[in-house]
């Protein structure tokens, strides 16, 4: 019971603090730069938050699938849901964002930036940003269902008994 609480606020704090960066550095940080500095060397130190900020969602990710894992599991044996949640397919495509919308595409852009590869840099830079966006939508999604009543301790006080 106590357990059940413990993974349920880390999933909800995970979530929130991933939902967190993706804003703080989308909509606070990112555009900031832009607008005080020159482009090229805003470009340089939003590469580099974009970089912490793909690392990070990665470890985020990984934790948040084990606690996932737990918590569907917990429920499964309890009869009450599958081991494959809601949840879980929120932070598999938060994961698949960060893969596909920063591991893939970054080596990709950094091609384009010398003239090289199929695709312009405004292209793939556009096809980042909306993997990035959505990466938010979903972390935010994970964090909104996470702190809902029925996810809370009193939910797992019922479940117990």
């Amino acid at each position: 019971m106590a357990s059940d609480r413990f993974w349920l606020r880390l999933r909800a704090w995970l979530s929130g603090l991933a939902a967190g960066m993706v804003v703080t550095i989308g909509v606070v940080a990112a555009p900031s730069l832009f607008a005080l500095l020159e482009r090229a060397q805003a470009g340089l130190v939003a590469g580099r938050l974009f970089q912490i900020e793909a690392h990070a969602s990665l470890v985020a990710a990984v934790v948040l699938l084990l606690v996932e894992r737990r918590i569907a599991a917990r429920r499964a044996a309890q009869g009450r849901g599958s081991l494959f949640s809601p949840e879980m397919a929120l932070v598999l495509g938060a994961l698949f964002c960060t893969v596909a919308g920063y591991f893939a595409l970054q080596p990709m852009m950094a091609e384009a930036r010398l003239g090289q590869g199929r695709f312009g840099f405004g292209q793939l830079h556009a096809v980042s940003s909306a993997f990035f966006l959505l990466k938010g939508v979903l972390w935010l999604a994970l964090a909104w269902r996470s702190a809902a009543p029925e996810a809370g301790p009193s939910a797992q006080t019922g479940a117990a008994a």
